[in-house]
């Protein structure tokens, strides 16, 4: 009888380029019995520099050998170190990410010490917090991508006359509470994505530290319980859910995905002071399923109208005066707002122009 011979193999999918490289390394130190990069970091910044310019300047640091993937995204590759870069553009600056693997601490800090020495000059210091974009790859693979976002919005309760408590008591009184989940209504342009924003910003600034949000507006990345594992066992501040319709409809109407967020919102989250936000452009109260927005569970249901014109009015003063310029005539500006209401995103679009129209007069 002859001898038989196995062999085993792994096969193993990757959308990201720099994953390949490293846990191929993983792989052949472990086939070797070795320990190659004990240490791992991961660093954040935001800089204000065009981001081609800042990672230009780091792949031509000696310290390493540079692999640049594209125009965002880079391999850093020393004898005793890895490190894996990307990042993205945001208003007038850039936020980075990198992942560190090291053979010590001494290395990972040499790593952490040579970026810096180019970051540090043009290095954003103000509050900031992080969004962790989740999606769905063409192969049906959860991917996500880290953006840091600087946390300086300035929201005005003369643009939320819904929150009559004013926006910085209704967010102090948020993130207070025990309960953890959150609905906002309205249509697209009311400002739900801004009083988000204004949310995550608090949370930094009460941890002095960067708010890490878990975000998704892809629907199809909530179809399985691979992204609410993530938010659970991770060390998320927030779950952020943006269009989010069809998930908030009730159950009888063929929702199957709700219960999900009704188990987390009872469970690890709440008793963590975590938070679950849900936007939505449901026009109703009435087309949200009643166990999510019971008492205990839902903070709040905020449901953002259009601002008639007295309400717009008094919030194009109080821009115009916050960037000191002439008072701009929103019934004029916006002549054909739709029954003389007006979104958000119309009024800060028609003090952008007029400001835009008054500097280059």
């Amino acid at each position: 009888m002859s001898d038989l011979k196995f062999t085993s193999g792994l096969n193993h999918d990757t959308w990201n380029f720099s994953q390949l490289v490293i846990k191929s390394r993983f792989a052949d130190a472990i086939n070797e019995g070795i320990s190659r990069y004990p240490i791992h970091r991961e660093l954040r910044f935001a800089a204000r520099m065009d981001l081609q310019t800042l990672f230009d300047k780091i792949a031509l640091d000696p310290t390493w050998n540079a692999q640049r993937l594209n125009a965002n995204s880079m391999i850093l590759d020393a004898e005793s170190f890895f490190v894996s870069a990307s990042g993205g553009r945001s208003g007038d600056y850039s936020s980075c990410f990198f992942n560190v693997w090291a053979a010590g601490i001494a290395q990972a800090e040499a790593a952490e010490a040579a970026l810096l020495n180019h970051i540090e000059p043009v290095r954003i210091i103000e509050p900031m917090f992080s969004i962790n974009w989740n999606f769905l790859t063409s192969k049906r693979e959860l991917a996500s991508a880290e953006i840091e976002e600087l946390a300086n919005d300035t929201l005005y309760d003369e643009a939320y006359p819904c929150l009559k408590e004013g926006v910085s008591r209704f967010i102090e009184r948020y993130l207070k509470a025990d309960e953890s989940v959150l609905v906002l209504q309205g249509l697209p342009g009311a400002g739900k994505t801004r009083l988000i924003r204004a949310i995550l910003g608090e949370i930094s600034r009460q941890k002095k530290d960067k708010a890490r949000a878990l975000y998704t507006g892809d629907m199809r990345a909530l179809e399985s319980d691979e992204i609410f594992v993530k938010f659970i066992t991770g060390w998320d501040d927030a779950f952020v859910i943006e269009d989010a319709d069809h998930l908030l409809k009730p159950r009888a109407h063929g929702n199957e995905h709700l219960h999900r967020f009704l188990s987390i919102a009872d469970g690890v989250v709440r008793s963590q002071g975590r938070k679950i936000i849900f936007s939505t452009n449901l026009p109703n109260v009435s087309d949200l399923d009643d166990a999510l927005i019971r008492p205990g569970r839902c903070f709040a249901r905020v449901s953002f109208q259009k601002l008639v014109l007295e309400e717009a009015q008094m919030l194009s003063d109080k821009l115009c005066k916050a960037r000191e310029m002439p008072v701009v005539d929103i019934d004029q500006a916006l002549p054909n707002a739709n029954k003389k209401r007006y979104s958000l995103a119309e009024i800060y679009k028609a003090i952008n122009s007029a400001q835009a129209a008054q500097s280059a007069q």
